[in-house]
Parts: structure tokens; C-alpha cells; sequence
């Protein structure tokens, strides 16, 4: 006999929340309001700094852990063996190739195993390929569990949208695309999240349909930003304001409202790399998408070229030059590092052995090292660079405004806005 669902509102939802990061916190403080939490993740120090109320990632303000009084951390598996309900939001990176790295997703599916009980129900949230849940994680659940999937326990796919820095967009306020392994499943858990989901939800057909949807959204938003990349590039060949020619194609009401910059972060600029990988091991080549992907990685190389072009017109000698560059975080007002295609500029500058200072007020200094062996300034001098760069466009570089920033350059230095921050009669050189 086929395990029952109903069983876990007789005994009572017991959600464990496993990876505490920009999407598994909000999630699990959002439950904690309504019902048992368990907030699990590998890294001790993240849950001693969440017990003490401190989120280093500024998703959530201490009020807001407090409010989840029925949430609890821990950094031990063994601990979950008293949930029922499962949602697992661990990262899902590309690794050197460019390739899908399901490691941590396909450990934490081990570490579910060990606990998984009969009736039990598991929620993957990452961004995956098409049929990876069911392809991927479900034999780990099985073989770990020794549990027959759609017998003994069920799946379900919900993807997150989550984005980070975003105090409008919250994970209560974003509709929810949900989905589960049989219909009964797939009612579950909708019902689930519309206990937290006041924007409501969409209950797709399939596990499949719910991750195909994630991996396009965000595919989508790739190709058009490389749309404008690539227009930004022609531009500049043709010495026209990229910016004039979009707020005026803006004039139209169906103009898309995107602007040219570096694509980096958790999603945009790593899941395309999800889809094109399935694409390809079914046979098909996608060109289109790919094509996005060359060019918007290669906006760093493009980015110095420009910068470089800009210090010899001005007779600024490029070897031996100082640069600053303003933000390092993948997008602005957050101190998100993840995937930051800062980190191309920087690399690429040191091609020409030019000397970087990296201010943020936004990163985590120890982050920065751990993560990419850079070293953050705490505070540029002024009359100090032959050229400066607006990478990000974070509040407190709005808020210098031109004149302050450019008093950190020499007599002679080119300042580079990638962001639009300044009017364009403020910066030398915009992309």
C-alpha cells in the first residue's frame, strides 16, 4: 500500500530547510512564523551567526528572525530525522568547463536518505535541467533510503526566484511556480507554500515543466542583455551614447527596458550553462544561447580594452597604472559575491600590469579573499589613479557624485562608468 500525504497534517508539518544561504534563510524564517522549522547547513559558523540573529547576507534584519519563532538552526543531519517535509535550497554552480556541478545538490539528497521515512515528502528548490530531480536526485533518495519514490515518499519542484538585495521583491510577494512526482503531490505542495505565498501560485504539470520554466527565465534575460551588449559594442565603433539610443527606443511602450553591463551572480550568468548542457546531451547544438553566453563573458576583456584605448588617447602611460576599481559584488546595494564578472576586469587589467585597489562598502573583505585572492581597500586616497572605474552602482557611489570621485584620480585620469551612474557629461568613457 502506497504511503498517504494526509498523514503528515495528521502528525503534524514538521519542515526542514536544508542550505541557509541568499534563498534558504528567507524561506525557512517565512515557515518559522507558521509552523516547526529546522533550519540545517553544513557551515557551523553560519548557524552559531543565525542563532545569535545575525544575517551576514542582509536578507533578513534580526526582527525578522526573531518574528520565526518556531524556527530552529542546526548544522548536524542527524537532526533532520524529525522532519516530514524537506526543502532543499543548496547552490547549483557550473564548475571550470562550464558544466552543471550537482555535488552539493546530490549531497544534500544523501543526507535526506539517511533520514527519509515513509510518507516523507522532498521539495528541491535549486535550478536544475530539465529532469534532473527526477533523473538525479530521486535514485540518491532511493538508494540512501532503501524507499520506493511515489510509494514510500514523494517529490516536489518549486523553483526559487529569489533576488538578492531586492527589499520589494521578497519570497512571499513573487508568485511561486510549484509542481510534484503524482498529482497528490503536486497538491501538497501548492497547499504548502500557499501558507507563506501571499502573491499565490502556479501549479505547473509537471517536475519537468517547473524546472524547464526557472532555467528559461533566466536564460531569457542572459540573451537579452547580450542583445545589448552587443549593441553597446557597435555603438561605441560608431562614437554614439549607447544610453541616448536606448532612452529613445525606450519612447516606444513595448521597448524592453535592459541595459549593457557585466552578467554575473547566481543565476543569470550560470544558468543558461544548465539548459545548453541538457540541450547537448540530447544531441542539439543551441547556438543562439551560447552565443549570448561568449559575449557577455567576454564584457571584462571588452571593458579594459576600452579603458585601455581611453588611458593612451590621454597619454597615460598603461604600464605601471593605477586603478581603482569601485565595487566588486555581482550587482549593486547587495554583498552578493558570487559569480561577480568583476573579477574579469581585474584579472584582465593585471594583463597589462596595471596595479588594482578594490573598494566596496558592500563585500565581505574575508569573502573577497577566500573567494577570488583579492584584497579589499577600506578607503581610496585621493589623487591616486591614473584611471577609475563604476563597476557597481552601489548607493554610496551615487551619493559621491562626479566631483568626489574624480577628486581620487591624478590631474590626468580616465574615469569609466559602466553603470550609467553619472551623467554622461561626468565620466570619459560609458559602455
Amino acid at each position: 500500500m502506497d504511503a498517504d500525504l494526509n498523514s503528515i497534517d495528521n502528525e503534524g508539518l514538521k519542515l526542514g530547510v536544508i542550505g541557509l544561504g541568499y534563498v534558504g534563510l528567507p524561506l525557512a524564517v517565512e515557515f518559522g512564523k507558521h509552523c516547526s522549522v529546522l533550519g540545517f547547513d553544513i557551515n557551523q559558523s553560519r548557524i552559531s551567526e543565525l542563532q545569535q540573529g545575525n544575517d551576514i547576507t542582509l536578507e533578513v534584519e534580526r526582527p525578522e528572525l526573531e518574528a520565526a519563532k518556531y524556527l530552529e538552526f542546526t548544522s548536524r543531519s542527524a537532526d533532520l530525522a524529525r522532519c516530514n517535509v524537506f526543502i532543499v535550497t543548496v547552490p547549483t554552480p557550473i564548475d571550470e568547463y562550464k558544466n552543471p556541478d550537482l555535488t552539493p545538490l546530490l549531497k544534500a539528497s544523501a543526507a535526506i536518505g539517511e533520514v527519509l521515512k515513509r510518507g516523507d515528502v522532498v521539495i528541491y528548490e535549486s535550478t536544475v535541467y530539465p529532469g534532473a530531480t527526477e533523473e538525479e536526485c530521486v535514485p540518491v533518495l532511493e538508494r540512501v533510503s532503501g524507499l520506493k519514490f511515489n510509494q514510500d515518499f514523494f517529490v516536489g519542484y518549486s523553483p526559487e526566484r529569489i533576488n538578492p538585495g531586492d527589499k520589494e521583491h521578497r519570497v512571499t510577494t513573487i508568485k511561486k511556480v510549484t509542481s510534484g512526482s503524482n498529482p497528490e503531490a503536486a497538491t501538497f505542495v501548492d497547499n504548502l507554500y500557499k501558507k507563506i505565498i501571499t502573491a499565490g501560485t502556479h501549479k505547473a504539470s509537471s517536475i519537468k515543466v517547473a524546472e524547464a520554466a526557472k532555467v528559461i527565465e533566466n536564460t531569457q534575460r542572459d540573451l537579452n542583455i547580450a542583445l545589448i551588449n552587443e549593441l553597446a559594442i557597435i555603438f561605441n565603433k560608431l562614437g554614439i551614447d549607447t544610453e541616448s539610443v536606448l532612452v529613445a527606443a525606450g519612447t516606444k511602450w513595448n521597448f524592453l527596458p535592459f541595459r549593457p553591463g557585466l552578467v554575473g551572480g547566481h543565476c543569470i550568468g550560470v544558468d543558461p550553462y544548465y539548459l545548453t548542457h541538457k540541450a547537448q546531451s540530447i544531441g542539439y547544438h543551441p547556438e543562439i544561447i551560447l552565443a549570448g553566453r561568449r559575449l557577455n563573458d567576454g564584457m571584462g576583456v571588452y571593458v579594459v580594452s576600452q579603458l585601455v584605448k581611453a588611458m593612451l588617447k590621454k597619454k597615460i602611460q598603461v604600464d605601471g597604472a593605477r586603478v581603482l576599481i569601485m565595487g566588486l559584488t555581482f550587482k549593486e546595494n547587495c554583498p552578493d559575491l558570487r559569480n561577480t564578472r568583476v573579477v574579469d576586469i581585474i584579472r584582465e587589467l593585471a594583463e597589462y600590469n596595471i596595479a588594482v585597489d578594490i573598494f566596496d562598502p558592500w563585500a565581505d573583505p574575508e569573502e573577497a579573499q577566500k573567494e577570488y585572492g583579492l584584497s579589499l581597500i577600506e578607503k581610496p586616497n585621493p589623487n591616486s589613479y591614473d584611471s577609475i572605474v563604476l563597476a557597481v552602482a552601489h548607493a554610496q557611489f551615487k551619493e559621491m557624485g562626479g566631483g568626489l570621485i574624480r577628486s581620487l584620480g591624478k590631474i590626468n585620469h580616465v574615469l569609466y562608468d559602466l553603470k550609467y551612474l553619472l551623467r554622461s557629461d561626468e565620466s570619459d568613457i560609458r559602455l
